[in-house]
């Protein structure tokens, strides 16, 4: 067995494991760190099969940016994990059967000799000097530019709508009422108070003032 195949196998275990972790921890902070960890290993066998640009996108995007909005979404959420996790027994022989089938299709299509079957032969390796990172960005900015500006506009307002929901009528927490802000009146926020200015130069108002805080005093 070759070096490439001792880490493929380590990583996929790896992978595997952690994603069986994701649905069975009762944690969901604990969770969303195994889904990290998930992240990381498909990565790393992302850049063992020569996909490189992929590799990198995984790292970066989604465990460096979308798996940290993620563990804030849920510590700001407050989710109750229990009852979630009630119907899980009951849908256990469900998911083992569409994992199973997953891992079919995986063999399959990535490559027999992967798995240590022998089917078909494996494509040959790409030259030393070729990249996917060139064919990836020339065909992701012309022809698909549209599709991947609408999902960073999609990903925007995720955002935006899962900040909404964590502060939506929690206790103590200030939001704006836009409703009033409208119909606000300059006589609603703003006091003119009348001084009158011979006293204010004298300071005969002062002496006022004094003088009735003593007597309420006493």
């Amino acid at each position: 067995m070759s070096l490439y195949q001792i880490l493929f196998y380590v990583f996929a275990s790896v992978a595997v494991v952690a994603a069986i972790r994701v649905v069975t921890v009762k944690n969901p902070v604990h969770a969303a760190l195994f889904l990290v960890l998930t992240f990381f290993s498909t990565a790393l066998i992302w850049i063992l099969m020569e996909a490189e640009f992929l590799g990198i996108v995984l790292l970066l995007v989604y465990v460096g940016a979308v798996m940290v909005l993620f563990l804030f979404v849920v510590m700001m959420l407050d989710v109750n994990i229990a009852p979630l996790r009630e119907g899980f027994i009951k849908n256990l022989p469900v998911g083992v059967f569409v994992a199973l089938v997953m891992i079919v299709e995986l063999a399959l299509i990535l490559g027999p000799a992967s798995f240590g079957l022998d089917i078909y032969p494996s494509p040959e390796p790409a030259p030393a000097d070729a990249g996917n990172t060139l064919a990836i960005g020339q065909v992701l900015y012309t022809k698909f530019v549209y599709p991947f500006e609408i999902a960073a506009f999609i990903l925007l307002v995720a955002i935006v709508a899962a900040i909404a929901l964590a502060h939506r009528r929690r206790p103590g927490v200030h939001y704006q009422d836009i409703d009033a802000q409208v119909r606000v009146r300059a006589e609603d926020r703003v006091r003119i108070a009348q001084l009158d200015a011979d006293k204010t130069r004298r300071g005969d108002l002062s002496d006022e003032s004094s003088a009735k805080q003593d007597k309420e005093t006493s």
